[in-house]
């Protein structure tokens, strides 16, 4: 089969031959028909975060936003059957026994094995997968719409639930990006007035199109003053990876209002304690997400209202879209066509 191999930290994915998997007695092996392509797989590729470094598996097959049919599965697999479409996610495998599996918190187990990291994940014609964490993706759903819904979809779904935003809220959404035009859909979907935050009329037209009541260019001198003509912000989600955009978004909150950490940012954040404690604000952040999160974001998408932005290209242009997404060329998601 064909796979996109890394065979250094840095360097341009070979597309080669390697044999064909074979699935463990509690995996399947799936046709990749879409894989996404994520911020974190770049990350992965160029090496550039000492987590991951570590993490890798040797010539690694990177990809954590899969969706393919089930073409063998192993012995004690009995909830899947042979042409099931199913998707699989960053989580490849959690161990449940935890205090935060047990919780209901598998994206933070510390023994789970990372999808496309650990193990060789969606640059492929065909990978392994967990049984237990391939999820069966709704027939409404083409593979390439479903694939990027396993990470960017899930990351903002948990955001957005972690920072408990409810109908009639106002929830900003600076970056109105890859992951920030799901967040704008899902909460204008959950029933709440949305804000997007970007820079330039076009994305700013882009954020109403999505069905954002408002948009405000940060760059503007009075960005803040006008999210608090608003009534300011009850939440503010920030996709974007740069730290100006937390320093803006805790100022556009409202007393009790919620920041939710999604974009990472190089530099570490800083927030005066005194702008924290003066309006009680929370800080909350959101670690990709449970299967749970991934049933909930598919029923979102399979029931129309939330619709991923894509662009699908071939398994053979991979290195060019990588190198597109170095240079911020990249609006909605890249996905990868695979067989």
């Amino acid at each position: 089969m064909k796979a996109a191999i890394l065979p250094a930290f840095g360097q341009p994915l070979l597309l080669e031959d390697v044999p064909r998997p074979v699935p463990t007695a509690d995996e399947v092996l799936i046709a990749v028909e879409a894989c996404g392509v994520c911020h974190s797989d770049l990350h992965i590729i160029d090496g550039d975060t000492p987590a991951f470094r570590t993490a890798a598996k040797p010539r690694l097959v990177p990809g954590h936003e899969v969706v393919g049919k089930v073409v063998e599965r192993g012995a004690s697999v009995t909830h899947l059957q042979i042409g099931d479409r199913v998707g699989v996610p960053w989580i490849h495998w959690a161990c449940g026994e935890c205090e935060p599996c047990r919780e209901g918190n598998e994206n933070l187990c510390r023994r789970s094995v990372v999808t496309g990291l650990g193990v060789d994940g969606g640059y492929a014609e065909l990978m392994r997968a967990k049984a237990a964490f391939a999820l069966k993706v709704p027939a409404a759903l083409s593979a390439a719409q479903a694939a990027p819904l396993f990470c960017a979809g899930i990351t903002v779904y948990r955001a957005l639930k972690n920072a408990g935003v409810a109908a009639g809220q106002r929830v900003g959404v600076f970056g109105v990006g890859g992951l920030g035009h799901l967040a704008v859909q899902m909460a204008k979907a959950w029933g709440a007035q949305v804000v997007g935050f970007d820079i330039g009329e076009e994305k700013l037209a882009f954020a109403r199109q999505l069905g954002a009541g408002h948009a405000i260019d940060v760059r503007a001198d009075d960005a803040v003053k006008q999210a608090k003509a608003l009534g300011g912000l009850h939440a503010a989600i920030v996709t974007s990876a740069a730290k100006p955009a937390y320093d803006m978004a805790l100022r556009c909150l409202r007393p009790t209002g919620t920041l939710a950490v999604v974009g990472l940012p190089p530099e570490p954040l800083t927030f005066p304690a005194l702008a924290l404690v003066g309006s009680e604000a929370r800080i909350v952040a959101a670690a990709i997400g449970t299967r749970d999160d991934v049933r909930a974001v598919l029923d979102l998408a399979a029931s129309g209202k939330v619709a991923c932005r894509i662009e699908e290209v071939p398994l053979a242009d991979v290195n060019e879209v990588l190198d597109r997404m170095r240079r911020g060329a990249i609006r909605g998601r890249m996905v990868l066509r695979c067989c």
